[in-house]
Parts: structure tokens; sequence; C-alpha cells
């Protein structure tokens, strides 16, 4: 049997990262951690906390692939965070002019959840317990 503890942290990698950081930092609110630039590989690897934790690594690549499709590529579905307050939460987004799809309904859960996407049209989920 494997001894895992948590998920350490999710790899991410942008089209334009000046855009994707702003996003993640400015309108998500993650702390950045630590900044690096990888002249080798022209590419920047940035680490992002969320309440102190570890959570995202943000990568540029120069001209990386695009997705197949939304959301249902093989590989990661969506990214998805907690939020004890999901109207707060829509309306925070929409100062930014970034608008959640229609709230929906866990059907196991009841718990209701949203989605909107980031720079590069990755699914972010916001899930309100």
């Amino acid at each position: 049997m494997l001894n895992l503890n948590s998920i350490h942290h999710i790899a991410i990698i942008c089209s334009d990262y000046k855009k994707s950081k702003a996003f993640y930092t400015e309108i998500l609110g993650l702390e950045v951690l630590q900044e690096v630039y990888r002249k080798e590989r022209d590419s920047y690897k940035l680490d992002l906390a969320l309440n102190g934790q570890y959570v995202i690594e943000l990568f540029s690549f120069p001209n990386p692939p695009k997705r197949p499709s939304r959301p249902e590529a093989v590989g990661l579905r969506h990214l998805a965070f907690s939020t004890s307050d999901l109207e707060v939460c829509i309306a925070e987004l929409a100062k930014y002019q970034i608008e959640s799809e229609p709230i929906r309904i866990d059907e196991f859960t009841g718990k209701r959840f949203t989605f909107i996407a980031d720079p590069d049209d990755l699914p972010i989920e916001f899930y309100e317990v």
C-alpha cells in the first residue's frame, strides 16, 4: 500500500505567462511562493499557495500545444476550489468581467457549484462547502 498523505500540487502550462500570473494571483488571490525564470528552456515556473499551502505550479513554455477539447479531453478535467459562499465568489469574479456558468447542484451531495475559464480556457470550478 502506498503511504500517500495528500495532493502536493497541480501543474498548469499557460500560453501567456503575464496574463495567467495576473489571473491566479490578482483575481483568484493565490500567493506567490517562488518565481523562477529558466533561461535554457525560455520558461517561467511560478509556485503558488492558497491559505499558505502550496497548490499550483504555473509554467510557461514557448508555443505550447492547445488543449484538444473542453472539458472532456483525456487528462485533467478541471481544477476545483472550495468556497463558503458561491454568490460572493461569483460577484467578485464579475468585477473582473469573468462570467460564471449558471449555478448547478451536485446530484449526489446537493452542494452548489459553478465554472469559469482561466485565460487558456482551463475549466475552473468553485464548489460551495
